[in-house]
């Protein structure tokens, strides 16, 4: 394969990668041999060749086979002067802005550094993610009121702060709420927001451009770091090595640090063990998933936002109840259902009442439909109330079963889709009135008894989650 050739074909592989890993991942991939099936290219460092292979080889082998080349696989050699030569005199056609040369003028580094912390500070926050925004319910007030405490921007009271939950539960919100009120109200403080992923795309930038002093210059001189998806960089040694002294660095100095993962420090797997033991230094903070309560204010917070695109329509009494009840795992999906509906109602010309919300939503419904069983809602219980599941189902009538018993059939009611009869024939041949007294005992009890209502609560998030 010729220079040439590889040159074409990176031009497809920028439309399929896009701009930005393409200047990180392929321009600095320089074509050397292909010889016996194994092409040959030589790039900056180990890392860069590691990380090529394990995201983009696929592709890029896809790409080399459908231009007529014979390649069963991709070797990467780290060439002794690859560092030092730019990325301009590389062989795509395509423009791109090409590095600077490691012979800047001292002054010209400086500018160059002061040039990328402003391409930084101006990564995008999304305006919709604000305090005022921000719907708060059980599931998420701890949460809420740790990101407004370090919004006040006072002195450092918990360092670093690690919210973390998963898909959809709010923690993007909490980050870009943050940043939106420390910019309003400390406009002198350099709050610097990215998620992990840019923070390693500027990591291995700056390695091939032989420009580390730059870019621990840049992370070490903000007042508040803000690093989205922390679990990104797990498994990555190099980067894990650079955050770990960019996290010590600002702790030291008393920088405020925030951080996002879609789970505890210590459940992140192939995360260095020093680096969750620094995160878990801090507050430590998890959002639960959502309850109903939740999802309902979340909706009805929804429906004034929707009210001023589209004054003229109407919805009807239950439909978000509705929406409320069966959307109950991902809150992008429930805001994004709500979208839809009301985008549908208004080209339609209809209110949006029980069966347009049927029709429109039908896809949705059916992959929010509750797979929980009957069978794993008796033995969640038993393992709760530390009971045999035999006697969930048996005809025991102590008060130590029979409670057990009727919270197991309230959750059933509550979290699958059968009958009463068929959740009395799954308790030992019950009659449905059965099942509708107990459903009942343990609605009132609820209100009345919070241990009850404690427990109930607890199980149903555990057979959720």
């Amino acid at each position: 394969m010729t220079q040439e050739k590889w040159g074409q074909l990176r031009e497809r592989l920028l439309k399929t990668v896009g701009q930005n890993n393409y200047t990180t991942w392929i321009e600095p991939l320089e074509f050397e041999e292909l010889q016996d099936g194994v092409a040959v290219f030589t790039v900056p460092t180990n890392f860069m060749g590691n990380y090529v292979s394990q995201n983009f080889a696929d592709l890029i082998l896809y790409e080399l086979n459908t231009s007529g080349e014979t390649v069963q696989r991709l070797a990467f050699r780290v060439a002794a002067n690859s560092t030092a030569r730019p990325a301009a005199a590389n062989t795509a056609t395509h423009p791109v802005t090409a590095p600077a040369a490691p012979s800047l003028s001292s002054k010209a580094a400086v500018s160059a550094s002061q040039s990328q912390m402003e391409s930084l500070q101006a990564a995008p926050l999304d305006a919709r993610f604000t305090f005022d925004r921000f719907v708060v319910g059980k599931p998420n007030e701890l949460a809420h009121a740790a990101a407004r405490r370090v919004a006040e921007g006072g002195p450092v009271t918990f360092n670093p702060l690690v919210l973390y939950g998963g898909v959809g539960l709010g923690k993007t919100h909490l980050m870009h709420a943050i940043a939106w009120e420390l910019k309003t109200q400390k406009p002198e403080l350099n709050v610097l927001y990215l998620s992990a992923e840019q923070f390693m795309y500027r990591f291995v930038q700056a390695l091939r451009e032989r420009r580390m002093m730059d870019f621990k210059h840049l992370f070490r001189s903000v007042d508040v770091l803000m690093v989205d998806d922390v679990q990104f960089i797990a498994g990555k040694d190099s980067t894990q090595e650079e955050f770990f002294h960019t996290f010590n660095a600002l702790v030291d100095q008393n920088k405020q640090i925030i951080i996002s993962a879609d789970r505890a420090p210590g459940e992140i797997k192939d995360l260095e063990d020093r680096v969750k033991s620094r995160l878990q230094c801090g507050l430590v903070v998890d959002l639960h998933p959502t309850d109903y309560e939740l999802r309902l204010g979340i909706l009805q917070n929804k429906v004034q936002q929707h009210s001023a695109t589209y004054p003229s329509l109407e919805i009807a009494d239950g439909v978000l109840e509705f929406l409320a009840h069966r959307i109950s795992t991902n809150v992008r999906v429930l805001e994004g259902a709500l979208t839809r509906l009301f985008a549908f109602a208004s080209l339609v010309g209809r209110e949006i009442d029980m069966d347009l919300t049927q029709d429109c939503l039908a896809d949705v419904l059916r992959a929010s439909e509750r797979k929980i069983t009957v069978e794993e809602i008796q033995r969640k219980v038993s393992d709760y109330y530390n009971i045999r599941l035999s006697d969930i189902i048996g005809p025991k009538r102590l008060r130590s079963y029979a409670r057990p018993r009727q919270v197991a059939m309230y959750l059933c009611k509550q979290l699958t889709s059968r009958s009463l009869p068929e959740i009395g024939r799954r308790f030992g041949g019950r009659d449905h009135t059965t099942i509708m007294h107990g459903v009942r005992r343990i609605e009132e009890l609820k209100s009345t008894d919070g241990q009850i209502a404690e427990d109930v609560e607890m199980l149903r998030r555990a057979l959720e989650a």
